[in-house]
């Protein structure tokens, strides 16, 4: 993919998530494990008074939760409609957020000084090329402290088969899902048209791709836990039974083979 290609697809991103703004506020609401799942293991890292920034990180659901903590909190987000919510949510909220509209992989050109810890959960599920995923990645350990911690999300390979099984079966049988299902099928990742441009990594792929920049890793986990293609049913559960499912995920979210059971994965890498 070339320079023009790769910028008309992020556009094509942007456009998507402006357009979708609601529905990804609400997505945690929805998805009420990946949420829980997700502030656990953000809690174990960050501290109150830590400097944060969250890159792709939407509506500002994460972003407002650790402001929320007593972090210091920079958003950055493609979305400038989401930019906005951020924004508007914030002041609700009688919070403190620096929210900036911007590209994920010039972070370290967007931002200024070092933070403690960088959130990168959102840019790696729409980066087609691997080139572009580096140069995020890269931008981002710019501005992180030595020893702080870089928490990179990606969606999992197996997301639409989780998908298609818990509540559309029958695209299985839509002739523009084939290329995902050979891919699926191959053992590799997806890159191309889903919900919106969007990669979709094999997990066994995350290890060897994180492996290459300066990080040491803390964590590789199953947002979801053994959830994931039964949110739509545990959604109406009881406080009590949540709570139960939510504990049981925890303890197997690290789990190899857990991995395959989620549609978003997580890597909490230390910087060294």
């Amino acid at each position: 993919m070339d320079c023009t290609s790769a910028n008309q697809s992020i556009e094509t991103v942007r456009s998507f998530y402006n357009g979708y703004v609601q529905q990804e506020w609400t997505r945690m609401d929805r998805n009420f494990f990946e949420f829980e799942v997700t502030k656990a293991y953000l809690a174990r890292f960050i501290k109150p008074g830590d400097r944060v920034l969250d890159v792709g990180g939407g509506p500002g659901r994460y972003s407002l939760w650790l402001a929320e903590q007593g972090a210091d909190v920079t958003l950055l987000e493609l979305s400038d409609a989401n930019v906005a919510m951020a924004r508007e949510q914030a002041a609700l909220r009688g919070l403190h957020l620096d929210a900036i509209q911007g590209d994920a992989r010039f972070a370290n050109t967007l931002t200024e000084g070092a933070f403690d810890h960088i959130l990168l959960m959102g840019p790696l599920y729409h980066l087609l090329e691997e080139s572009d995923r580096v140069m995020a990645v890269e931008a981002c350990l710019r501005r992180l402290k030595t020893g702080g911690c870089l928490f990179a999300a990606f969606i999992s390979n197996y997301a639409n088969l989780v998908y298609l099984l818990s509540r559309e079966p029958e695209g299985i049988l839509n002739p523009a899902g084939q290329p995902w299902l050979r891919t699926l099928q191959e053992g590799v990742s997806y890159a191309g048209p889903a919900f919106t441009d969007a990669f979709f990594i094999q997990p066994g792929e995350i290890e060897p791709f994180m492996s290459r920049f300066p990080l040491k890793k803390r964590s590789l986990f199953s947002c979801e836990g053994p959830t994931a293609a039964f949110q739509p049913t545990l959604s109406e559960a009881s406080d009590e039974l949540k709570s139960a499912w939510l504990q049981l995920s925890l303890a197997l979210c690290e789990r190899e083979e857990m991995l395959s059971w989620a549609e978003h994965l997580m890597y909490i890498g230390e910087k060294i």
